[in-house]
C-alpha cells in the first residue's frame, strides 16, 4: 500500500526554492555562487515594523486570534484598498492568511471542483498551476510572449475561455517578467470579462507599489467596478514592506466565498502569527517613505541588469515596469556548445550552464512556462549584481558554434 497520497503526484517542488536552496549548498561546500533566483528584497524591515512587532509581545499579544486576521489588521487593510485602489470592502470581505500563497490557495481550495478550468497567463508565478492541480482543477496556460509584453490579450483571453473557466489569475506587477498592466490593458480584459460572467477573476497585486519611470498601478476591479463581486484581490505586505519570513498576506473579495476560505484555513494553520498581524498593521497605517528610496534603489539595479544582460552575445532583455526581476531571452544560445563539448539545448540548459561555469544562480525559464528564457531578481547589491552580470557575460562569450533559435 502507497504511503503517498496520488494528488501529490500532480505537483513538483517550487523550481524558485529549489535554485536557492542548491545555490546555498553550493556556497556551503565553498563555492563562489552568487544567487540571482530568490524573489526577496534585501532591504531589512523598516523599524517602526518590527517595533511594532515588540511591542505586542511586550503587550501579550501572543495568543491565538480570529482565524482569518484581527479586527486591527482588517481595519488597517480596509483603509489599504481604499486609499490605494478605491475599493470599498467591508470587513467580512477581508482575509488575512499566512502569506499570500496561503490566501491564493485557499481560494482555488474553496472553489475548483474536478476538471475546472483555471486561466494562467505564462509566464506565470509557479505555484498557480500547482495549486490548481492539488485542487483538483485543470490549469489553462495561455501563452503571453515578449512580442505582447509579456502579458495577456483581449483576444487571447477570449480564445482560452470555456464554460468549465472557473478563474482567470492575472498578476501584475508580474513575477516573473515584472511586466504591468496598464489601465487600457485592463480595461480591454474587462470588456471581455463582463461578457463571461461564469468565472471569477484573481488579481495578485503582491508588487503593486514596486513600479518604475512613473507608472500608474491599476488593479481589476478598480477599473471595471461590475467586476468587483467576481473578483479576489489578493496582496500582502512582503515585497513592498521588505517581510517575506513575517507571513501576512491579505485579500478583499465576495463575501461568500471570503467565509469559505475562512473555514479552509480554520481547519489548517488557523490564524497567522499574532505577533506578525500587529507588524503588518503597523506597515500598512505607518510612515511609507521608505519606500521611495527602495525604489530609487531597485530602478537603478533594473537599470544596470537590463543594460548589462543585453550586452551580452545571445542575450535579449526587455526593460520591465515594476517588480525585481527581468526575464532575458536566451534564444540566441540555444545550439551553442558550452567549452566542455555540451550543447546548449533549452533554457535549463542555459542556466545550468550559468551555475557550474560561472557560479550564477538563475530560474529556467520553462519553470514559468515561457522558453526560452531566464530569470534573473536584481534584489541583491549593486555591487553583487555587476559581479554576476560579468560573470554571465563571460559564459555567454565562451559558447561556440552557431545558434539554432532566433535572438
Amino acid at each position: 500500500m502507497p504511503f503517498i497520497a496520488d494528488r501529490l503526484s500532480r505537483i513538483k517542488p517550487s523550481p524558485t526554492l529549489a535554485v536557492a536552496n542548491k545555490a546555498k549548498e553550493l556556497k556551503a561546500a565553498g563555492m563562489d555562487i552568487i544567487g540571482l533566483g530568490t524573489g526577496e528584497p534585501d532591504f531589512d524591515t523598516p523599524d517602526h515594523i518590527k517595533q511594532a512587532a515588540k511591542a505586542a509581545m511586550d503587550a501579550g499579544d501572543t495568543k491565538y486570534t480570529a482565524v482569518d486576521g484581527t479586527p486591527a489588521l482588517k481595519k488597517a487593510i480596509q483603509a489599504k484598498f481604499k486609499r490605494d485602489n478605491d475599493l470599498h470592502y467591508d470587513l467580512d470581505q477581508i482575509s488575512v492568511g499566512t502569506g499570500g500563497k496561503q490566501v491564493l490557495y485557499n481560494a482555488l481550495m474553496s472553489t475548483v471542483n474536478p476538471g475546472d478550468e483555471v486561466l494562467i497567463p505564462a509566464p506565470y508565478w509557479v505555484s498557480y498551476p500547482d495549486m490548481t492541480l492539488l485542487a483538483e482543477g485543470t490549469p489553462i496556460a495561455i501563452e503571453c510572449p515578449q512580442e505582447d509584453g509579456f502579458k495577456l490579450t483581449a483576444a487571447a483571453l477570449e480564445a482560452a475561455i470555456t464554460p468549465k473557466t472557473k478563474w482567470l489569475i492575472l498578476n501584475s506587477p508580474s513575477n516573473p517578467t515584472g511586466a504591468a498592466y496598464t489601465k487600457e490593458d485592463l480595461r480591454a480584459l474587462a470588456d471581455v470579462l463582463l461578457k463571461y460572467p461564469h468565472f471569477y477573476i484573481m488579481s495578485d497585486d503582491m508588487y503593486e507599489h514596486l513600479v518604475y519611470d512613473n507608472f500608474k498601478f491599476y488593479t481589476i476591479a478598480q477599473v471595471e467596478p461590475k467586476l468587483f463581486d467576481r473578483t479576489l484581490t489578493v496582496n500582502g505586505v512582503s515585497k513592498s514592506y521588505s517581510m517575506t519570513g513575517w507571513r501576512i498576506g491579505y485579500a478583499g473579495g465576495p463575501k461568500q466565498l471570503i467565509k469559505t476560505m475562512c473555514n479552509i484555513q480554520s481547519q489548517s494553520t488557523s490564524n497567522p502569527s499574532s505577533i506578525s498581524q500587529a507588524a503588518a498593521v503597523a506597515a500598512l497605517n505607518g510612515d511609507q517613505t521608505f519606500i521611495q528610496p527602495w525604489l530609487d534603489a531597485f530602478k537603478d539595479r533594473r537599470d544596470l541588469v537590463v543594460r548589462e544582460v543585453n550586452a551580452c552575445e545571445g542575450l535579449s532583455c526587455p526593460n520591465p515596469e515594476g517588480a525585481f526581476y527581468v526575464y532575458p531571452s536566451c534564444a540566441g544560445c540555444i545550439g551553442k556548445q558550452t567549452p566542455d563539448g555540451k550543447t546548449i539545448a533549452n533554457d535549463e540548459d542555459f542556466v545550468t550552464y550559468l551555475l557550474e561555469s560561472v557560479g550564477v544562480a538563475c530560474v529556467h525559464g520553462a519553470a514559468f512556462g515561457l522558453s526560452p528564457h531566464f530569470r534573473i531578481s536584481y534584489a541583491i547589491s549593486t555591487e553583487t549584481l555587476r559581479d554576476a552580470c560579468a560573470r554571465i557575460r563571460k559564459a555567454c562569450a565562451a559558447l561556440t558554434g552557431t545558434a539554432s533559435m532566433a535572438a
